[in-house]
């Protein structure tokens, strides 16, 4: 799909905090993906998000090994009694770094501002585990999550799916595939600043392919590990914007920011949702950059990242009202 012109609207510059953040990445460079080895990416994020002194509380944490493939997750249980409303998580990272440490504090304050059970999924990696490993290790997820919901207090009428970058399109990928072949019942898809389509032609690439948080580069560095050939990169569960059609898929949640390379492709998905009749509720962050919903702790905590986060606990909490 050719995306023309934008179809959400960026700032003209960064939020302050954002835009101080930009000038200490300048004062001292960060190295672009590319130029690392996927090893050596995988150590250098857990290092740019450092844990935090006081973790968001939540009700109970849970670790286990799931499938028969013994996918680790980990379970974020909020207070109160079950069955609980749940989210299935999956991290971004390019398909390639990323794990359930780099996103803890993401999922404990989605599951502290909804009151939702969150299931963070540690799918395989690429390029060790290329398409469609990554996808059949969340698909696989969700399938437990709702055989299992019995003894693990779920919530089947409200079993949700979601992710961030990559783990976006791995949501949304889900949720396409859940639907082709008769899978669990999805009440809802969260795609944070989503990767819906193999390609670099939009204005937002154009405008934001360099000094952000990714860059032009580090997308093709990722693609090329996530993906055998390039011809993969048609595929609907690869780029869900190529599907034929989007009609009887779960509401959706789009979250873009203004200043990422993904902007328009994250829109041109909520706007095809919408035009296939799925309710779709889509909220662009003009003055912010791919990646703020890790910005949790030390020197990058930013009071976007939080306002991002409880817009999107505020749409999960509709979803189970």
């Amino acid at each position: 799909m050719s995306i023309e012109s934008p179809m959400a609207e960026a700032a003209d510059e960064p939020h302050p905090e954002i835009a101080g953040l930009l000038d200490q990445m300048g004062a001292a460079p960060m190295p672009e993906f590319a130029s690392l080895s996927p090893d050596g990416a995988r150590q250098f994020v857990k290092e740019i998000f450092p844990e935090p002194e006081e973790p968001e509380p939540v009700g109970d944490i849970m670790e286990l090994s799931i499938t028969k493939r013994g996918i680790p997750v980990r379970i974020y249980i909020p207070e109160g009694d079950g069955p609980y409303p749940t989210l299935v998580y999956y991290h971004g990272g390019g398909w390639v770094i990323g794990d359930l440490d780099t996103h803890d504090e993401t999922c404990r304050v989605l599951a502290s501002e909804s009151e939702c059970m969150v299931i963070s999924v540690e799918y395989r990696l690429s390029p060790e585990h290329t398409f469609p490993v990554p996808l059949e290790d969340c698909y696989a997820a969700l399938e437990w999550a709702s055989n299992n919901a019995v003894p693990m207090q779920i919530d089947t009428d409200n079993l949700m799916i979601g992710g961030d970058s990559a783990g976006g399109n791995l949501a949304a990928a889900v949720a396409l595939y859940a639907r082709d072949n008769n899978g669990p019942e999805v009440a809802r898809q969260v795609l944070i600043y989503p990767v819906t389509d193999h390609g670099y032609d939009t204005p937002s690439y154009q405008e934001n392919g360099e000094g952000g948080m990714i860059s032009e580069a580090d997308m093709k560095w990722f693609w090329n590990h996530y993906l055998e050939t390039e011809i993969d990169g048609q595929h609907p569960y690869v780029s869900p914007l190529k599907a034929r059609t989007l009609a009887e898929l779960p509401p959706a949640t789009v979250v873009t920011c203004g200043l990422d390379p993904l902007r328009d492709e994250g829109a041109a998905y909520a706007q095809r949702l919408r035009k296939a009749g799925v309710d779709v509720t889509h909220h662009n962050y003009d003055d912010c950059i791919h990646g703020i919903a890790q910005m949790l702790t030390g020197p990058m905590e930013l009071t976007r990242a939080r306002e991002l986060l409880d817009d999107v606990a505020a749409d999960i909490s509709r979803t189970i009202a």
